[in-house]
């Protein structure tokens, strides 16, 4: 979600970094971001994120001063509000139903970039207000479009809860977009259900069960659809993590066969969209997982199409992800002190959400067992960033 930036957060960039003292270089070594982009940032060439001005307002301590000059991301509740006033207590127009799988898909698009705890309450507002429309009167045809666009905020809301771990919230709105998706006829949307269970439990070390629920969810999904491939793909993570590396390959060539043509969607954000360019990342992953030697190349690769600039590009979330699997393979291949330097990148990014700290436990863990001093960098960050400001070794998964 694109944000505008106030023309004085340069001059007010400028100033607070002087006032500490702070050569560009300098705060860029503090904020783990180029020189160049910094300048940009100061001159007015490049906006920057929420993310980036918050993060600049904790290193530079300027009481949310520079947070405060960048918009804050669109709230789609003045849009529900709207749209209820326009239904009241008529019929659903075709227009409001519109809008309503509109907004669905602003808020799947969010997902990538949007932080957890902000994109939640919007969600939260979506689902409440489709719930209104279905208690009033609807036809059957006005009923199925609403359940189908409450099927998708619940899965949503509950892939939010994961990432927040909240995972009694997110079971209870996974059963609700089982019910609903049900109600509605939907396969995709309960494929997508299975999926997220899927990746829940593997996160949580249960990789068998991940295993089994990524199985039922290929079963579920339509061919062709962007669950299937998810599906697939959380299928090749379940036999990394069991280190079962023939299996691993064969689940990846898989995905591989499934994504061979297929286009990049209208919105390549889109959660429930498979963008091409997330098999390259899930691979990464994968084969770091299971410590396969080709995993450093196509992290590298991954890496470098998410952020080419080293300012954490346009999917942050990613990228963060991206570093950590890069460091992962880093490790196996002898190469401690890049992985510590990529951890540290991504922890300090601020983008690794509370369900993927594990991922930062493990390569913490892996650095430190190799004996190199600069780990200690690393636990130190992980310590600061880290839900609730603890280790997060304490997250690693059984």
């Amino acid at each position: 979600m694109a944000s505008s930036v106030d023309p004085r957060f340069g001059v007010a960039l400028r100033e607070f970094r002087e006032r500490r003292a702070l050569s560009l270089r300098s705060l860029g070594r503090l904020a783990h971001r180029s020189k160049s982009h910094l300048h940009e940032l100061e001159t007015g060439l490049k906006a920057p994120t929420a993310d980036t001005a918050r993060h600049l307002d904790q290193i530079l301590d300027a009481g949310g001063v520079l947070a405060g000059l960048v918009d804050a991301p669109i709230d789609h509740a003045a849009e529900a509000v709207e749209l209820l006033a326009r239904a009241a207590a008529s019929d659903v127009s075709r227009d409001v139903l519109d809008r309503i799988e509109q907004g669905v898909d602003d808020l799947a698009s969010s997902y990538p970039t949007m932080a957890p705890a902000d994109l939640l309450p919007l969600v939260r507002r979506h689902l409440a207000y489709v719930g209104r429309l279905l208690d009033g009167r609807v036809t059957l045809a006005q009923r199925r479009r609403l359940l189908i666009a409450g099927g998708w905020l619940a899965v949503l809301r509950a892939t939010v809860h994961i990432d927040l771990r909240q995972r009694s919230a997110a079971a209870a709105h996974l059963r609700a977009a089982r019910d609903l998706a049900e109600h509605a006829e939907h396969g995709e949307i309960q494929a997508w259900c299975l999926e997220t269970r899927a990746w829940d439990v593997l996160t949580q070390g249960d990789y068998r069960t991940a295993l089994d629920l990524s199985d039922q969810a290929q079963r579920v999904a339509p061919k062709g659809s962007s669950a299937r491939i998810q599906a697939t793909a959380q299928e090749a993570r379940a036999w990394a993590r069991i280190g079962d590396v023939g299996a691993t390959r064969r689940a990846l060539d898989r995905v591989e066969r499934l994504t061979a043509n297929l286009a990049v969607p209208e919105r390549a954000e889109h959660h429930y969209r498979y963008d091409p360019a997330k098999a390259a990342a899930y691979t990464a992953t994968t084969l770091a997982w299971a410590g396969d030697p080709g995993a450093e190349q196509v992290a590298r690769a991954v890496l470098t199409d998410l952020d080419p600039h080293g300012d954490v590009g346009a999917r942050p979330r990613r990228s963060a992800s991206a570093r950590l699997d890069l460091g992962l393979a880093l490790v196996a291949a002898g190469q401690p002190d890049e992985a510590v330097a990529l951890g540290a990148q991504a922890v300090a990014s601020g983008r690794v959400v509370p369900s993927n700290w594990w991922r930062a436990a493990e390569l913490l863990a892996k650095v430190e067992q190799s004996g190199v001093p600069e780990a200690a960098t690393l636990r130190d960050l992980c310590i600061e960033y880290a839900p609730g400001r603890r280790p997060p070794a304490d997250s690693t998964p059984g």
